[in-house]
């Protein structure tokens, strides 16, 4: 594991993490990679809207 990792705690739609799981099994890929990509496109989607 990196060392700049930190832990963070949140809670989720059930439906949304079954869907994640899915995804993961799917994609052969990490959950916690999977929500790290989506919270650089969501950030990344705001500062576009800043911008503006």
């Amino acid at each position: 594991m990196e060392s700049n990792r930190k832990n963070y705690n949140t809670t989720l739609k059930a439906d949304l993490i079954k869907k994640l799981k899915i995804l993961s099994a799917e994609t052969d890929r990490r959950q916690n990679d999977l929500l790290e990509e989506a919270i650089e496109d969501l950030l990344k989607k705001y500062e576009k809207k800043a911008k503006k």
